[in-house]
């Protein structure tokens, strides 16, 4: 769906049946079209969901000069290897659009590729923090010009070295230098001077890397870089989203019936942890192979430490808001800063579908209710509310309105579609 802003989503009750599969990982596929395109010769990624964050991506990537062919869920990319640099020229206009981790990754990867970029977004992004940039890439030979936020401007080759950042901050910042630094001659270290949070996203980078040729090695506080190394082109198989999964997961605790495929039961992706969670909360979930079924179970309260899967924590709510007791989300702060405060949009999005949420300084504290009444829940056009809130309507007594459901292409275009198939009842109108 392309968004529009004077557009509504009304859900009506119900439950949701059947087998869905899970859309491809979008953290995944970021990495790998990154990987891809600094390689020498052609990749072949898929599956590959076209959501907004991906066209982003794509933009990325043909911005440093690959070539980047999409058709059918199959995304082929010709990689630049090491034809590098623009020094020479003005600077190429990366269009981010909304997606924060295209633009945290790419801004170190075209520096170290010796191309000079302007890089742009839309909405929200525009004013999201990329701060550390400022500070690490004048110290690494990269000239930096920005008015606090988008349009960003690189110039300049960056240089190997050894790099201090903090672990507290997103880890966007730090698979970007980890995917950036072996482009550089000599060896490079990133030491970190705050204990890491979303462990797993940089995780998930270092095994990326490896799967396309390039080798990381952890230290005691941070990584060693090798440098000089090339990206190998090759065929690479997308991984099913455990983001994603949470929403359904989320479904099957409160009542539907779900069996969901697409998922790798060995992933390092950090919100795998959504099993475990959910059967937290009492929820039945039966893994078999590469599958799982979840249903409903005796639901009670818990407490969730975000500071690992801090995307899940939209759907985790909405199930919390309907548990017996009272459940404490903590370690959230960050939350502040996505594409919107998902503190604040979390607890209004309970607010107004019935439930009792109060907002703390890190987190939320939810008492759970037996039922939501319905309502009208501001979307805030974050794709992440947005699904949630289409969940939470499946227990609501009375009809529930979301506003800006385009939002849902930033990540899961086809998300509606996919709950209507299941028997959820969801239709946008445009209004005016």
């Amino acid at each position: 769906m392309s968004e529009r802003s004077n557009a509504v989503c009304r859900c009506g009750g119900g439950t949701l049946r059947g087998t869905v599969q899970i859309p491809p990982s979008k953290s995944a596929a970021h990495r790998a079209m990154l990987c891809a395109a600094l390689a020498e010769g052609r990749s072949v990624l898929s599956p590959i969901e076209l959501s907004n964050d991906m066209r982003a991506t794509i933009n990325a990537v043909t911005a440093l000069g690959a070539r980047a062919d999409f058709a059918d869920g199959t995304l082929t990319i010709d990689g630049i290897g090491g034809r590098f640099g623009n020094a020479d020229r003005e600077p190429v206009e990366v269009n981010c659009i909304e997606s924060g981790s295209t633009l945290r990754f790419i801004i170190p990867i075209a520096c170290a590729a010796g191309i000079n970029g302007k890089f742009v977004g839309e909405g929200t992004l525009v004013s999201r923090p990329i701060g550390l940039y400022k500070e690490l890439l004048p110290q690494a030979g990269v000239t930096c010009e920005t008015e606090g936020g988008l349009p960003f401007v690189c110039r300049g080759k960056l240089r190997a070295g050894t790099y201090e950042m903090p672990g507290d901050i997103s880890s966007q910042f730090i698979t970007g230098m980890l995917i950036a630094l072996p482009l550089c001659e000599r060896d490079s270290r990133i030491t970190l001077t705050t204990p890491l949070q979303s462990a797993a996203y940089v995780d998930m980078t270092v095994r990326c890397m490896a799967d396309f040729g390039v080798q990381v090695q952890r230290t005691a506080d941070g990584w060693r870089i090798p440098g000089g190394q090339r990206y190998e082109a090759r065929d690479y198989t997308v991984e099913g989203d455990w983001s994603h999964a949470g929403f359904f997961l989320a479904a099957g605790a409160l009542g539907s019936q779900l069996t969901l495929r697409g998922l790798r039961m060995d992933s390092v992706q950090g919100d795998k942890a959504a099993v475990e969670l959910f059967r937290g909360f009492g929820a039945d979930i039966v893994v078999h192979g590469n599958e799982m079924t979840v249903r409903k179970g005796t639901l009670h309260a818990q407490h969730i430490n975000a500071a690992q899967i801090p995307d899940l924590v939209p759907c985790l709510a909405i199930c919390a808001a309907l548990c017996e007791g009272t459940t404490v989300i903590d370690h959230a702060e960050r939350l502040r800063i996505k594409e919107s405060d998902r503190l604040t949009s979390t607890a209004a999005m309970i607010r107004a579908l019935g439930g009792k949420v109060e907002i703390l300084p890190d987190g939320l504290k939810i008492e759970g209710v037996k039922s939501f009444t319905g309502g009208v829940v501001d979307g805030f056009r974050d794709h992440r509310i947005i699904m949630s809130a289409a969940v939470g309507a499946l227990c609501a007594q009375g009809e529930v309105t979301v506003t800006t459901p385009y939002s849902v292409s930033k990540s899961y275009p086809s998300f509606f579609d996919v709950y209507n198939s299941l028997g959820g009842n969801a239709y946008v109108i445009h209004m005016g």
